[in-house]
């Protein structure tokens, strides 16, 4: 097929007449099936406008102070170097789809300005750092990354829009330590994730921790912010390693006492968000009841919870009388649990369920959805497995203690 360059209206200043720096001050689309190299320096100035639908290759460094975008959704801008490559500008980069991919060092891409990626970014070699530089990346609703390693991720905070669940590219001292975040409701959310290798008892002391917490995680934290204004009902994921996760978190997501700790700003101390553990994995994830900073921590785990609470997490909806609904037993709770609150979330993240004083005349769960989703009133969640997330305060009212746990719900109509 032949390709074409549907307009360009850009010039070329030569250096040393060897290499060529491209600068551009009018109106440069790049089609489908059309190809440009840049070999030094690509300058988009103030008067600019760059629409990228076809493959554009930038060897070196990448500046946009106009317009940066693309019309259809197959542009590809491949950033392929063998220096480093500074990535800059005063205005927003809107890209489809990216490549990343330079081995000149560890951390080729120095990232100054604004990238936001509708399509899928490739980080197949190199760490993009923003957390060093000030720059910026956004991944739109259907952005997505592929290849993420520790030699390939981004050394800064990541933005997440829209309303589809995400796990953020992020590291820290070549580590690559995601976090994710399950479906927003709304498609205007906005929600930023950081990784640190670091000891979050520097600022945020460990000896301020609700008693259920025996220990935290002294060599990592992460931050993951919501920066819309709408409430959302998420759940949030965090990962461990044995590269950067103290020995005693492991220990504790083999003996199920892992689980994700917060720092609660309001009450200035460190609070248990509970955690359901997936071994396979090596990912802790919960509903947690505000955002901010969290990282995982070690709490006293027991089938029998506090006030001798025990959960049958096995729900078989069939009328037969066994297991018709979500069983926590409280036979031998004498009063001593208040104000359970128990929420439900599918596979993606998304609540099904959720109601206050659970058990309280027959308000359970069995197997119908209360939550966003879009079925009858008179149909069965699908089979399968969910997330339960419990939550309620125990002993003397003076105390003020609480207890929150997550874990694996299995749902079967059969």
């Amino acid at each position: 097929m032949k390709k074409s360059l549907l307009h360009l209206s850009a010039f070329l200043l030569f250096t040393g007449g060897m290499m060529a720096q491209t600068t551009n001050e009018g109106m440069l689309y790049i089609s489908e099936g059309t190809q440009l190299s840049t070999l030094e320096r690509f300058n988009n100035l103030t008067s600019g406008t760059f629409y990228n639908d076809g493959d554009v290759l930038i060897y070196s460094h990448f500046q946009n102070e106009g317009i940066v975008d693309f019309y259809k959704n197959t542009g590809l801008t491949r950033f392929i170097g063998t220096a480093s490559q500074e990535i800059s500008g005063s205005k927003t980069s809107f890209l489809y789809n990216a490549f990343f991919d330079n081995r000149s060092n560890s951390v080729p891409f120095n990232i100054s300005g604004s990238i936001d990626i509708s399509g899928q970014a490739n980080l197949f070699t190199g760490i993009l750092d923003n957390d060093n530089f000030g720059g910026e990346i956004t991944f739109n609703t259907d952005g997505n990354h592929i290849n993420t390693s520790n030699d390939s991720h981004v050394d800064g905070p990541v933005i997440k829009v829209g309303n589809k669940d995400f796990t953020f590219p992020i590291g820290d001292a070549g580590y690559y330590r995601l976090g994710g975040i399950s479906s927003p409701a709304n498609a205007t959310a906005i929600f930023e994730g950081k990784y640190f290798f670091e000891n979050s008892n520097v600022m945020y002391s460990h000896d301020l921790r609700a008693g259920v917490i025996l220990e935290i995680d002294n060599q990592e934290y992460w931050t993951i912010e919501k920066q819309s204004t709408a409430d959302e009902d998420i759940m949030i994921t965090l990962s461990w390693d044995e590269a950067t996760t103290p020995q005693s978190m492991l220990d504790a997501a083999a003996e199920n006492a892992l689980t994700i700790v917060r720092w609660d700003e309001a009450t200035n101390m460190w609070v248990d968000e509970g955690g359901a553990i997936d071994l396979t994995n090596n990912t802790v994830t919960t509903a947690v009841n505000d955002f901010g900073v969290v990282t995982l921590g070690r709490v006293q785990s027991d089938l029998i919870l506090p006030c001798g609470l025990v959960i049958y997490n096995s729900v078989t909806p069939n009328g037969d009388g066994l297991n018709d609904f979500f069983l926590i037993d409280q036979s031998n709770n004498d009063d001593c649990a208040r104000n359970i609150n128990v929420q439900v979330f599918n596979r993606w993240g998304v609540k099904v369920f959720e109601t206050n004083n659970y058990g309280v005349n027959g308000n359970v769960f069995s197997g119908y959805s209360s939550g966003r989703l879009t079925l009858k009133d008179s149909e069965y969640l699908p089979s399968g497995t969910y997330f339960y997330i419990i939550e309620y305060q125990y002993g003397p009212d003076a105390e003020n203690n609480f207890h929150k746990q997550a874990g694996y719900l299995y749902l079967s109509s059969n």
